[in-house]
């Protein structure tokens, strides 16, 4: 007896089906904006209704004062000391309950050497019910993240998380730096269902960690115990006066200053004009300051008391930390208000794949950057030339007036 082989279609069946399984599930892309066409303003709306038309500035369409493709555009605060609200929808509501990695990922340039201004963007509920010409600093949102930078010593990449439990909007405990140069640069944020994330700047990454280390989603695990206190009689002191030690008979008597015995009275000196002389006084090296008793250490010492903890009643861990969209994220949104205009923000996706947002940053953002360094750099040494060619000019001028005002008088 033998065994038939299956069928042939049957084994290529199997096999395609067990491909298919092996397969990583296609990447989902919830947005995608790269501003390269008029119709950019179709898609976004300006909060027109959140503040009035004198404070909310204009936004440019430009590739900027230098890039890499002068075709690839983005858009630009362009009002110096203004308020710029504008929100997009997404083209796919995200709902953390697909438990799926959410990934932010967009460019900013700060050409104007920004000294205070924020640059970040929202992730937004709302669906129907969003309200874009109303949208402003009071909008609910699930995510806020990007730079902000007020001054020399507040830079940060903020990463913002709303958290349903709270009602609050928490933030990351620790500093995320940001890049405050003249330059291009990527932000990428991702939060994953296992309640962990991770920032990149540049595609480098800059922080990470668990949700409950880096962000006060959760109380205390421990709590200290409240039936306990320190004891009366509990003796924290480790040194003591030594019991033995007594005061030197005489020691008070011990002046601190006592006449220079090196001194001595100048020859011309006048009693009768003068008055009776009298050395300068130094510091006794015999005086030793007030006498203290040595110390020792203490036989009853017992060690700093250490409060005993418990388990916190109240600790629960939550699976669902990361669920910023639990009744779904349908919008994206800047709000910002900026002191000096001239930030570009350019390419941004929202998507469930870091690999998709890093892909997506190979075909636009490092596209660019090099050849938008080099006119940079161009740039640059063109306005030092500049710089240092008016001040030659403004020197031979003081040169010649000084030839002048130095010349024959009439």
């Amino acid at each position: 007896s033998f065994e038939r082989s299956p069928p042939a279609a049957t084994m290529k069946f199997a096999a395609v089906l067990a491909s298919v399984l092996m397969a990583p599930s296609a990447a989902e892309i919830y947005f995608k904006e790269q501003f390269n066409d008029d119709a950019w303003k179709d898609r976004w709306t300006i909060a027109s209704d959140w503040k009035s038309s004198s404070e909310l500035g204009e936004w440019s369409h430009t590739a900027g004062d230098w890039h890499g493709d002068a075709q690839d555009k983005g858009i630009k605060t362009s009002t110096d000391a203004r308020f710029y609200g504008l929100s997009a929808p997404l083209s796919k509501t995200f709902n953390s309950s697909d438990k799926k990695d959410l990934v932010i990922q967009y460019s900013v340039k700060h050409e104007q050497k920004i000294d205070c201004g924020g640059a970040y963007l929202k992730l937004l509920p709302g669906g129907d019910k969003f309200e874009a010409k109303k949208f402003g600093g009071d909008t609910p949102y699930g995510v806020m993240f990007g730079p902000d930078i007020c001054g020399s010593s507040n830079k940060r990449t903020h990463v913002i998380f709303h958290y349903d439990k709270k009602d609050e909007n928490l933030l990351i405990k620790k500093n995320v730096g940001c890049e405050d140069n003249q330059l291009s640069h990527l932000y990428t944020l991702v939060l994953r269902p296992d309640n962990t994330f991770e920032v990149f700047v540049d595609n480098k990454s800059v922080r990470s960690g668990k949700l409950e280390d880096e962000f006060d989603f959760l109380p205390d695990e421990k709590i200290k115990d409240p039936n306990e206190s320190k004891p009366a009689d509990w003796v924290e002191e480790k040194k003591i006066p030594d019991p033995e030690d007594v005061k030197p008979e005489g020691y008070d008597e011990i002046p601190a200053e006592i006449p220079d015995p090196d001194a001595a009275k100048p020859d011309d000196w006048d009693d009768e004009d003068d008055g009776e002389w009298e050395p300068p006084m130094v510091d006794n090296p015999e005086y030793k300051g007030p006498w203290k008793p040595k110390m020792i250490d203490n036989p009853d010492y017992k060690g700093p008391w250490v409060h005993p903890m418990i388990p916190n009643p109240e600790y629960e861990y939550d699976e669902n930390m990361y669920a910023v969209c639990k009744d779904g994220c349908t919008h994206v949104g800047f709000e910002l208000w900026q002191v000096k205009a001239g930030t570009l923000f350019d390419d941004i996706i929202v998507t469930d794949s870091l690999e998709e947002a890093q892909k997506f940053a190979e075909e636009t953002f490092f596209k660019k950057k090099d050849a938008e360094k080099e006119m940079f750099d161009a740039a640059q040494k063109k306005d030092r030339e500049e710089a240092e060619a008016a001040m030659a000019d403004e020197e031979m001028d003081m040169d010649d007036m000084e030839d002048f005002m130095g010349g024959d008088e009439f």
